[in-house]
């Protein structure tokens, strides 16, 4: 029996996450819907209805686990295609009614992840280069990142629709990588969407994944470094912590 204990002991300290690899940390990339403000509600709330509206699935409205497995962090691209496969530019115009509405509610509901703005003091007072990397349209990045009082805060916001390819691809993330002049191998990603982890992780970085919305056991399917509840999370703490003294050469 003390062996076992003592081996669970072993396990739990070696699975602790770690980022200390990583010093010097030079920037960070956020994803924005999920990532920095819990605003998947809203659109599973706007999807639900237009669709209905429109006699989607017989008139039977779409479930969560639907939003979560088929639209949650896709491009608006990709959700057109899916939705409707036979008719795409009935699909885009749906798309952009569904934006609308979405940011008629987000302009009175959406608020920051728990402990974002202690994350924000952290990454400042680090003197960290930062981007916003998302498969959001234009109007909905910049409405949201305005609201959480983010513009000035981030030196970029790369979307989907610069790149060839949206997420998940890796070409958002890379072109981040380019336009902030950074090395993957010195930068961290948040994202909370399978399609925004699979992302980050083929763009060679290490990405902490929050389970905002989406299942664990979908998200940890992506291969993030380790999952976190919020900014609020011991885990990401305990990391940081780490990869400073890494960075000062302190024990």
């Amino acid at each position: 029996m003390k062996r076992t204990l003592i081996c669970a002991f072993i396990l739990c300290v070696s699975s602790t996450p770690s980022l200390s690899g990583l010093a010097p940390l030079e920037a960070v990339l956020f994803d924005v819907d999920g990532t920095l403000c819990d605003s998947d509600p809203l659109h599973y709330y706007a999807f639900r209805e237009l669709l209905q509206e429109i006699g989607f699935n017989g008139g039977v409205p779409i479930t969560e686990d639907f939003f979560v497995e088929n639209i949650a962090g896709k491009h608006n691209e990709d959700i057109a295609t899916l939705l409707f496969p036979d008719d795409h530019p009935r699909g885009v115009k749906f798309l952009e009614d569904k934006e609308a509405m979405f940011r008629r509610f987000a302009k009175e509901q959406v608020k920051p992840i728990d402990g974002l703005y202690k994350l924000r003091k952290w990454i400042e007072d680090h003197g960290l280069k930062r981007a916003a990397v998302t498969n959001a349209p234009r109007l909905n990045a910049d409405l949201m990142i305005s609201i959480l009082g983010l513009s000035d805060f981030f030196d970029y916001v790369v979307l989907g629709s610069d790149c060839d390819r949206a997420k998940p691809f890796p070409d958002p993330y890379l072109k981040a990588l380019e336009v902030l002049g950074v090395s993957k191998d010195h930068t961290i990603v948040f994202e909370d969407s399978v399609s925004g982890i699979k992302a980050g992780v083929a763009a060679g970085m290490p990405v902490i994944g929050l389970t905002t919305r989406n299942p664990e056991h979908l998200l940890m399917q992506a291969k993030p470094t380790f999952l976190i509840k919020d900014y609020e999370d011991p885990k990401l703490w305990a990391a940081l912590e780490e990869l400073d003294k890494k960075a000062t050469g302190s024990a």
